[in-house]
């Protein structure tokens, strides 16, 4: 067995899991150097934390991925404990029988990437194979377990996940995607379920599958990171440390809870965050980036977050991460929030409608080209192109008193991209009445005149105006609560930058960096 010990342990070159493509955007296997940049700030935090001390000569420590895929993070935690033990267990063969039986433990997210784990941190798909560099496992799964389970159908949706019927009610033979670490009520038992005994983890550390395709209903999908990441605080570990979508951070539906509790809870040691997810993983983009965090059961305290941006780290020690209800990913922007909020105006966000502000789909059919008797007219996407319509005024069945207002519409989605300057919003439309949209829009009404309509839209088109959304707007959708920092102007006059940015104080230093985030919005910008 010396041999394959010796084998699997030591660097190889080209390393076998940097080779792996990505199932999908929603199962990204983890680089080597990327868990192993998590390792270390794990290993820092644990010496911190205790006089010192190496984690890696620790041979008490517990170890679990519950999310396991490729099986790198077992086989690097393995790799470190294997030369940190070297002292208390000089005979190669023991120590690392000794890690793999009792320090490391995973659960596979599908049957493939468990066999893909095994054979990464045994040298084997079986643990107990003849070609295996562990020794006393009794089953082939070893310490990574997997087996196929189903979802819990409750009317149409998985009770625990969101996940359709109609998508993930499978026959047998093809993955349910029914993970098996948060399709229970009890963790602890069913962890020790799984590896037999009252199973106390140290670590918890891995990389969960992001959402369920079509988890929300209709062409929705429902994320489902951050079920993983409140399973394993029930564990009770002292550390967790997850690399997941950095966009919880100011948005997603149902994430409103997590959030709070992310940034609010004060255990968070240490946050790392990928404006840019192709920063964290190569050829890879998660829309609004990625991130990975550290967090302490037993520390109360500020958080050190680092910003990675352009090949750049940026260090913010001892951010204060709940001084808003969504966290500001970018330090420089602190200061500049801080100004427009102290005024203490009202904000936009009382204007602005909610989702499909008319009760008209996207997909809404019944309009013509032409108008006539009893029609409105009707601001709608066909074709992928802007277009004006026109509908029956009685089959508006929500907000219609709006119908007779001036109103501005404004898009509810702008993909901007990834580079920096953004537009950050499409281009909006001053709408006389009577008028209408479908749910491709959101409606900023009332306006008394037509006068006070454009003023709004000048105000829109700042770059100031755009900063401030941008701040909580961390994917294309642009829903009512990203307007929430923006503050009401007076409605009598063309609004610009040069006035905002005196009203608010805002510096030549401040200005400059404003301008290289947003950039300008001329009358062909959509």
């Amino acid at each position: 067995m010396t041999e394959q010990v010796s084998f699997t342990l030591r660097g190889r070159n080209p390393d076998v899991l940097t080779c792996i493509a990505n199932l999908s955007n929603d199962e990204v296997f983890t680089p080597p150097e990327f868990a192993n940049r998590m390792l270390d700030t794990l290993a820092e935090a644990w010496a911190a934390s205790h006089n010192g001390a190496n984690l890696w000569a620790d041979k008490t420590v517990k170890f679990l991925d519950p999310c396991t895929k490729s099986g790198v993070f077992l086989r690097e935690i393995t790799s470190r404990l294997t030369k940190g033990l070297v002292d208390e267990m000089p005979n190669l063969n023991e120590r690392v029988n000794h890690i793999l039986t009792r320090q490391v433990f995973g659960i596979g997210i599908t049957n493939l990437t468990s066999l893909l784990a095994r054979r990464s941190v045994y040298c084997s798909k079986h643990a107990n194979g003849q070609h295996s560099i562990a020794r006393g496992f009794a089953n082939d799964a070893g310490n990574i377990w997997f087996e196929r389970l189903e979802h819990t159908w409750v009317g149409t949706k998985c009770r625990f996940c969101g996940a359709p019927q109609t998508i993930f009610d499978r026959e047998a033979g093809l993955e349910t995607h029914a993970y098996a670490f948060i399709h229970t009520y009890d963790i602890k038992t069913r962890v020790a379920e799984l590896f037999g005994g009252n199973m106390q983890f140290d670590v918890i550390i891995g990389n969960p599958p992001y959402q369920m395709t079509g988890g929300a209903g209709g062409s929705s999908d429902s994320s489902i990171y951050h079920l993983f990441v409140e399973q394993a605080m029930r564990l009770e570990p002292r550390y967790l440390s997850m690399v997941i979508p950095s966009r919880w951070m100011a948005g997603g539906r149902g994430l409103d809870e997590f959030r709070a509790q992310m940034l609010n809870g004060g255990h968070l040691r240490s946050l790392t965050d990928f404006a840019d997810s192709g920063d964290a993983f190569p050829g890879v983009q998660i829309k609004g980036g990625a991130c990975y965090f550290l967090w302490d059961g037993t520390y109360s305290g500020t958080c050190n977050v680092t910003r990675v941006a352009g090949g750049e780290e940026h260090l913010q020690l001892n951010r204060q991460l709940g001084e808003y209800d969504v966290f500001v990913r970018d330090e420089r922007a602190l200061g500049i929030l801080r100004k427009v909020l102290s005024k203490k105006e009202s904000s936009i966000f009382a204007l602005v409608s909610g989702d499909t502000p008319f009760g008209v789909a996207t997909n809404f059919e019944d309009w013509a080209e032409k108008g006539g008797s009893g029609k409105i007219t009707l601001h709608l996407i066909n074709k992928g192109k802007r277009t004006i319509g026109f509908m029956k005024r009685r089959d508006i069945r929500k907000n219609a008193d709006a119908i007779d207002k001036w109103k501005v519409l404004v898009p509810e989605a702008y993909g901007a991209g990834e580079t920096f300057p953004h537009q950050i919003l499409g281009r909006e439309i001053v709408a006389a009445p009577p008028s209408a949209c479908t749910q491709s829009y959101l409606v900023v009404t009332p306006f008394q005149s037509e006068r006070a309509a454009q003023s709004f839209a000048g105000y829109y088109r700042t770059r100031l105006f755009r900063f401030l959304v941008s701040l909580r707007k961390i994917t294309q959708h642009a829903l009512r609560s990203t307007y929430t920092w923006v503050p009401q102007q007076s409605w009598d006059r063309t609004w610009t930058d040069d006035l905002l940015y005196t009203k608010y104080g805002i510096t030549r230093n401040e200005i400059a960096f404003i301008e290289s985030m947003i950039r300008s919005m001329g009358e062909a910008d959509e």
